[in-house]
């Protein structure tokens, strides 16, 4: 009973918003050229998924995101435990890091046309770079949190450096790099829709401009 009450309470406000859509829709109290009824999107959304067009474009757009997250995370991952866990090193990286961590990836769309032309490349730079910041950091204060008395005893118990990055602190850390890694997915796919909006033949965001200019 409570998860049915739960998952009601998630369903009524947005069937209520649909409700709300369609009536305003129907009785043209807004412009429905640019704000069609909920029955026309899921029309042509039934057309657009026939035709076989939106699905190549999901996956055209999947596909950057996932290459542009996994070397994001492999980068990300790995810089956070080495810096996080060798603090000799960390002062002369962290500068530079925070000063292009402030930038919105999306700042970068006329650099990344630029040094990699139009296609896939940029969506693959861009959303690496949305993703990586996220992922980063939430490793980097993940092993930095780590208790020192963990560190203390793991030292005192025998165990090598191997042992204590696969023991201690990869576990104690991964609270914080799964926070990162869905941070990053997420700012990953809204930084791929953006790019395709502007440098692509293909996508989710190439379709809604494709379609934008037939308005």
């Amino acid at each position: 009973m409570k998860i049915l009450r739960h998952t009601m309470q998630a369903i009524i406000p947005i069937v209520f918003l649909i409700f709300v859509w369609q009536i305003t829709a129907s009785l043209e109290f807004i412009n429905t050229q640019l704000l069609p009824s909920p029955l026309n999107v899921a029309n042509a959304f039934i057309d657009l998924f026939g035709t076989g067009s939106l699905i190549s474009d999901i996956f055209a757009s999947l596909q950057r995101v996932l290459i542009g997250f996994l070397f994001a995370s492999v980068l990300g991952i790995g810089l956070g435990l080495l810096l996080g866990s060798n603090q000799k090193i960390t002062p002369f990286f962290i500068p530079i890091i925070e000063l292009l961590r402030p930038i919105p990836p999306i700042a970068w769309i006329p650099l990344a046309i630029l040094w990699f032309g139009l296609g896939d490349a940029p969506a693959y730079f861009l959303v690496f770079l949305g993703a990586f910041f996220p992922i980063f950091t939430n490793t980097l204060f993940g092993v930095m949190a780590v208790e020192e008395i963990h560190k203390r005893v793991a030292l005192s118990l025998g165990s090598n450096k191997k042992r204590f990055l696969t023991d201690i602190l990869i576990p104690s850390s991964l609270p914080h790099i799964f926070a990162g890694l869905k941070i990053g997915l997420g700012v990953g796919w809204i930084v791929v829709i953006t790019a395709e909006l502007v440098g692509a033949q293909s996508g989710l965001g190439y379709m809604i401009q494709f379609n934008r200019l037939l308005l």
